[in-house]
């Protein structure tokens, strides 16, 4: 998860500033849907050196305002995503008071690049609840107003505002996705020799006529649709568009029905042979540690980041966070650090996560078992490997073998931002079960891939997760605290058995030892469906344990229980309007659905590998089509495939929408996909009451739904190879 802003460079206008005194203008809209906080601090949000600490205290929202910051935005409390229109006046009134005085700047501006600010000033507040009015007028028209309270670099107290309101302007008029053509289709393509099927949009309950049509305009196929009724996933009636049965190869290809043309696609064998490359192109710009260089990523270029040279702090020497509440009895040496350079960044923010670094590490490795035999592929899994290493606890220390759970700055950071500029200090958190096994699992996977090429590399990789493991059984309910989402995200898991089962398999398929074995069979997952049918993830990971068991070990119980998986998400395929493995309860799709629904279809491919039967290569195939456009939205997730595409995945390096010279994310990035959770402030405001699938903005403020990270590329990564071979 993701929890941050953009940095605000604020350029302080002139306002005025005084304590109310009469009746202020009666405008026709207030902005601030919460500006009492008498049940909830929604969708009031701190950010940097405040977050996390948002609370509703007396009907008042309040934060500790941290420590360790310079600027005033540094910390702040703040309602985004409000409407600044040209020439409109605006009357922000409001009560304020801290735990001891400070300076707090109170600021309504839009908040990116221009910052062009309605209202400003700093005043010092005082400990006696006291409120406050100030004025200011748009200069210009935005949808991205922010109003905030910033006393970054002060004295750390406690700060509290209510009855707020901001009174001025209209309201930001209703959200309507663009989606362009009711005919939905896969935008890159398809195989000649695969399942091809699209959908219709329309009103109409009765079949349609279709017509396929080529690059020239003649029409090649026609047929009847085939009506479906009103999809849960979207509220849309929709219909099917089914062209199997041509196969002739092309380009510009276009499905006419109801009076709508589809978006291009080309049929062909060839159509997925690039994704094999571009896939893998988002581990490589996100290394920490190392310049990118232009000759191998273009336009992707920048310095070495986090080796401790300024403003970096630096991975070179990192200390170990300082105790919370939730760190239990575990204190870290004083004056002890460590080495943690190299990785990757997991997603938009420039923290390093060993739970998701050992997914994604693990699925490139598992492409590699499955017949992509690239050295480049593994040289980019060698560099999260040796950062993977590096988190372990050294002999000596207390929990030594276990593995940190993750290196983060101190407090968030905005956006954008180059990790290179990245001040902010850097600190290890609280060594967890779950990232222990994450090393053991992937330690011994990649022991026995090493074994050939660099016997050396393979034994200091099975050493590392041997003791791993023997670390995480001396500690096995040593969880990673939901509370700590001090500058990165928690990734919280208390339920560690699937790491078990996990790690227990890849170092028995490694070594054969009995007492792997014998943990492996004594596994209350053992005999049981390890293969959620809502995707698998960096918190359910035991299915890649038995994946590997009926692909590497030829177990016919593992093998058997792939396939029954397999079975499973054919028929929920099946059974949907659009053609998706994925069904998730009360149609709430989770955060990386895209990612999920590419686990499910990596164990559609393997039941494919295993069996070679037809049904479950057409189920990959027509599962797919979602991901490259087949879908409510109409929109490609895959950065660079097809003709309307993700390509303002949250990230502070690839952050075109918010600053032009910055490049958007390399081609062939994932973004997460649907998610009605809505855990972010825009698209709480743009999506409330979205419907499954419609829950999702191509924005880079928009994390619940656009994140980018590691761990759904990896599992994009994997499924590009089997395509290219399908």
């Amino acid at each position: 998860m993701r929890f941050l802003r953009l940095i605000t460079v604020l350029g302080l206008i002139a306002a005025t500033f005084v304590f109310a005194s009469g009746e202020a203008r009666a405008d026709p809209y207030d902005q601030v849907k919460n500006g009492t906080f008498d049940t909830t601090t929604d969708p009031w949000v701190a950010y940097g050196g405040a977050s996390g600490t948002l609370a509703s205290v007396d009907g008042q929202a309040c934060v500790d305002t941290g420590t360790g910051t310079v600027n005033a935005w540094d910390s702040e409390l703040a309602l985004p995503y409000l409407r600044i229109q040209n020439g409109v006046s605006y009357t922000l009134t409001f009560s304020a008071r801290t735990s001891a005085p400070i300076p707090v700047t109170t600021v309504f501006q839009q908040n990116s690049p221009t910052y062009s600010t309605v209202l400003a000033s700093t005043k010092t507040m005082s400990t006696a609840l006291t409120t406050y009015t100030l004025t200011g007028t748009g200069k210009g028209d935005f949808t991205d107003g922010q109003l905030a309270f910033q006393f970054g670099g002060q004295a750390r107290v406690t700060f509290c505002i209510d009855n707020v309101s901001l009174v001025g302007g209209d309201p930001l008029p209703p959200y309507t996705p663009d989606t362009g053509p009711r005919v939905r289709v896969n935008q890159v393509g398809y195989l000649p020799t695969g399942p091809k099927t699209a959908t219709l949009v329309t009103d109409a309950t009765r079949a349609l006529p279709w017509q396929l049509v080529d690059a020239s305009g003649k029409t090649v196929r026609t047929g009847t649709t085939k009506p479906r009724g009103t999809d849960a996933s979207s509220g849309e009636n929709v219909q099917t568009i089914d062209f199997s049965t041509y196969r002739k190869s092309g380009d510009k290809y276009t499905i006419t029905a109801d009076g709508s043309t589809s978006y291009p696609f080309s049929i062909g064998a060839k159509i997925y042979d690039k994704l094999v490359k571009d896939s893998k192109t988002l581990f490589y710009t996100q290394r920490s540690g190392t310049p990118i260089l232009d000759s191998v990523a273009p336009g992707y270029a920048r310095a070495a980041s986090h080796i401790g040279i300024a403003p970096n702090q630096g991975d070179t020497a990192v200390p170990c966070l300082a105790p919370a509440a939730f760190d239990d009895d575990w204190t870290c040496p004083e004056g002890y650090t460590r080495d943690v350079t190299g990785g990757w960044y997991d997603a938009a923010d420039h923290g390093k996560y060993v739970v998701n670094g050992g997914i994604a590490v693990a699925q490139l490795l598992s492409e590699y078992e499955s017949g992509n035999h690239d050295a480049t592929l593994l040289a980019e899994a060698r560099w999260e490997l040796d950062f993977l290493l590096k988190m372990q606890v050294p002999s000596g220390q207390p929990l030594a073998g276990m593995a940190y759970h993750k290196i983060t700055d101190t407090s968030w950071t905005g956006l954008p931002l180059d990790p290179a500029a990245d001040a902010k200090p850097r600190a290890l958190h609280r060594p967890s079960t779950a990232a222990t096994l994450n090393l053991a699992a992937v330690g011994a996977q990649a022991s026995r891939i090493f074994r050939t090429s660099d016997p050396a590399y393979a034994k200091k990789l099975l050493d590392a997760g041997q003791r791993a493991y023997a670390a995480a059984k001396a500690n096995p309910v040593l969880y990673a605290p939901a509370a700590d989402n001090r500058g990165g995200g928690a990734y919280a898991d208390s339920n560690v058995s699937d790491e078990f089962y996990w790690a227990a398999a890849e170092l028995y398929l490694t070594t054969h030892q009995i007492p792997y074995g014998q943990d492996l069979n004594r596994s209350p997952l053992a005999k049981t469906n390890v293969f959620d049918p809502d995707g698998f993830y960096w918190g359910s990971t035991a299915a890649l344990g038995r994946l590997d068991l009926a692909t590497v070990g030829h177990d016919p119980a593992a093998i058997a229980s792939v396939l029954r998986a397999a079975e499973t998400l054919l028929s929920t395929e099946q059974k949907q309007d659009w053609g998706v493995p994925y069904a998730p309860a009360g149609n709430q799709w989770a955060w990386g659905s895209n990612g999920n629904i590419l686990n499910n279809l990596v164990v559609l491919a393997t039941a494919s590998d295993l069996t070679h039967l037809p049904r479950y290569r057409a189920g990959v195939l027509t599962g797919i089509d979602f991901i490259f456009g087949r879908n409510a939205l109409n929109i490609s997730y895959v950065t660079g495939y097809g003709t309307v595409c993700a390509q303002n995945q949250q990230s502070r390096m690839y952050a075109h929408q918010l600053d032009p010279k910055l490049p958007h994310p390399p081609t062939g990035t994932l973004a997460g996909g649907p998610n009605p959770g809505l855990q972010d402030p825009l698209s709480a405001s743009r999506l409330a009451g979205c419907v499954g699938q419609l829950c999702y903005l191509d924005d880079i403020n928009s994390y619940a739904t656009n994140e980018l990270t590691i761990n759904w590329n990896s599992a994009l990564s994997w499924m590009s190879s089997y395509l290219a071979q399908a």
